[in-house]
């Protein structure tokens, strides 16, 4: 009972954070890129931190993580992993839903940032649209950021990898950095429940670019999914759990 208490509490100073910090940095987001970033890494560092106290739940990114202009492929299992990534990485460019646009305080950022929004079953039309913008100079420079399974994915639950990230790796002729997660299994998809623990985002060895869509793609999920596995099991998730 005392878990679901503070996981109540958590949630509702998380969602009370989220204006007040949008607000505070606008000024200076409104003219700026790098304002805009600040304010959103403000944000994540703040979920976490307070995670911390509020819930018990740690967060730790493990691995090299990227500078340069790499594409990331990540496992995505909760809200928690997208900060924990957002929060690390120096530029990420996150490749997401076009609806999100649409949310209070969280749409008018991702704008300023320029993140990149698809529409659901048009991702193909989408990607061209974004190396048009990418070579002709209208995205700056960065990490760009997309998960391969195109959703959230419960721990234990198994949804393919979608075609579109080999697309994507072969057009851009970049390094791709897998990342694994246990986020989910301390921050579910869905549910206010929060569990103690250390949730923990692991940037893996990259994927050098020339592979082709058949090996990339396996790969890729081998190498995603064998770590997440490795990490939820050491959070002390089980799958009759």
């Amino acid at each position: 009972m005392l878990q679901w208490i503070r996981s109540l509490v958590y949630i509702l100073q998380a969602t009370i954070a989220m204006p007040v910090i949008g607000l505070v940095f606008a000024p200076w987001a409104m003219f700026s890129k790098t304002g805009a970033y600040t304010a959103c890494k403000t944000y994540a560092a703040w979920c976490m931190w307070s995670a911390r106290w509020l819930i018990g739940l740690r967060c730790e990114v493990r691995g090299e993580v990227p500078q340069g202009e790499v594409l990331v492929a990540a496992k995505h299992q909760s809200f928690l992993d997208i900060m924990m990534i957002f929060h690390a990485l120096p530029r990420a460019k996150f490749i997401m839903k076009r609806e999100i646009l649409w949310t209070p305080v969280i749409g008018q950022y991702t704008k300023r940032m320029q993140m990149i929004a698809v529409d659901r079953g048009k991702r193909g039309k989408a990607i061209s649209k974004m190396m048009e913008d990418v070579n002709a100079g209208r995205i700056e420079p960065g990490q760009i950021v997309i998960y391969p399974q195109g959703t959230r994915v419960a721990p234990g639950a198994h949804v393919g990898y979608k075609v579109g990230t080999a697309v994507l790796y072969g057009q851009l002729a970049q390094p791709c950095i897998p990342v694994a997660t246990n986020a989910g299994y301390f921050w579910p998809r869905r549910g206010l429940f929060r569990r103690p623990g250390l949730a923990v985002v692991e940037f893996l060895p990259p994927i050098a670019p020339g592979l082709t869509k058949d090996a990339f793609m396996k790969q890729l999920e081998q190498t995603v999914e064998t770590a997440s596995n490795a990490l939820l099991h050491e959070g002390g998730w089980r799958p009759d759990a």
